[in-house]
């Protein structure tokens, strides 16, 4: 089957048939017609994903597509077949198909979104059902298709193809969201250790902090090799530049700042017992050397305070202009490569 899902098809009789809805060559016509709806539909929405910049405008393009399905089915439902109603069954099983897809797979998809930011596997698992969902479609086209020249077979009817400059956009999105899903997911494997990292930052469990940060150093390592062996896409490195920034980043953040933070919250908890130790010693009870320890701890935590909060403040400035940069690297190569027209 051809990658594109989208055909223009010029037909040509062979035989005598007049020009009217109970010949072969005007029922593919009017199948045709009903065909061109969804495709336009199918584009917009597809369009939707590649330059929207919500959901809820992809959500709108899809209920769209289903009305536009919808349509065709019941006018195809309605009308008769030509001869007899096999093709016209064939039809409309894939038109049926399609729209079970767009109301469950594609809606699970799109329902798992907010699950599959929480972790690496949902992640995977959500690429996955998308792939698996495009999959479906493609092999249920690669049977219309077949039923399609069986049919004009059938009839003595020639069907000279050419491919449209909608499938030919089609084709070339399948191309961009293939490799900007491959980018996302070496991204997202890195980026969902330092989500874990901020938790047990959070949390001040020092043991999660120091297992998480190694964890985010170790993995944006191996993102830099992974990124190092990945072909960029026609030559465009944007993506790749401003992943390998993010990671490097991540390491930065995990080998040089994050024993900064644990110091602070190591500190804290000393202080907080020496000053839980010290209240419950009746002040004629409290030795220099424990008063002194404990003004000397005062003194640097006040000092450590202050590294403490610029630390956190840089990080947070810069994590916000990586992911921000990234996401907007992201969205540029969505628009540059994927059709707007």
């Amino acid at each position: 089957m051809k990658k594109i899902t989208i055909l223009l098809i010029f037909l040509i009789a062979t035989s005598t048939y007049s020009q009217n809805f109970d010949s072969a060559i005007s029922y593919l016509d009017f199948v045709a017609e009903q065909q061109e709806g969804i495709t336009k539909k199918m584009w917009r929405y597809t369009k939707a994903i590649a330059h929207g910049r919500s959901d809820r405008n992809v959500e709108s393009k899809r209920k769209s597509l289903l009305k536009t399905l919808d349509r065709a089915i019941s006018k195809i439902r309605k009308a008769s077949g030509y001869q007899d109603n096999v093709f016209k069954d064939q039809l409309l099983k894939r038109l049926q198909f399609n729209k079970d897809l767009l109301n469950n797979e594609y809606a699970k998809i799109i329902d798992m979104k907010a699950v599959a930011e929480q972790s690496y596997d949902a992640m995977e698992a959500y690429m996955l059902a998308q792939e698996l969902a495009d999959k479906k479609m493609e092999e249920i086209q690669e049977e219309y298709e077949a039923n399609y020249y069986a049919f004009a077979a059938k009839h003595n009817i020639n069907i000279i193809e050419s491919e449209s400059d909608l499938g030919k956009k089609m084709a070339i999105s399948n191309e961009v969201f293939g490799y900007y899903k491959k980018m996302y997911l070496i991204y997202f494997k890195v980026y969902i250790n330092e989500v874990y990292l901020m938790d047990a930052l959070n949390n001040k469990d020092i043991n999660a902090i120091q297992q998480n940060a190694n964890a985010l150093s170790e993995s944006a390592k191996e993102g830099l090799e992974i990124l190092n062996a990945v072909e960029n896409y026609k030559n465009d490195k944007s993506v790749m530049m401003a992943t390998k920034k993010a990671f490097e980043f991540f390491i930065d953040e995990a080998d040089n700042k994050v024993n900064i933070l644990t110091d602070f919250l190591v500190l804290n908890e000393d202080l907080e017992k020496a000053q839980a130790t010290l209240e419950k010693t009746p002040q004629r009870k409290r030795t220099k050397e424990q008063i002194d320890s404990y003004n000397a701890m005062v003194k640097d935590f006040n000092k450590a305070v202050k590294q403490y909060n610029k630390t956190n403040v840089d990080l947070n400035k810069r994590r916000e202009s990586i992911i921000n940069s990234l996401n907007i690297v992201n969205q540029k190569f969505l628009d540059k490569h994927i059709p707007n027209d």
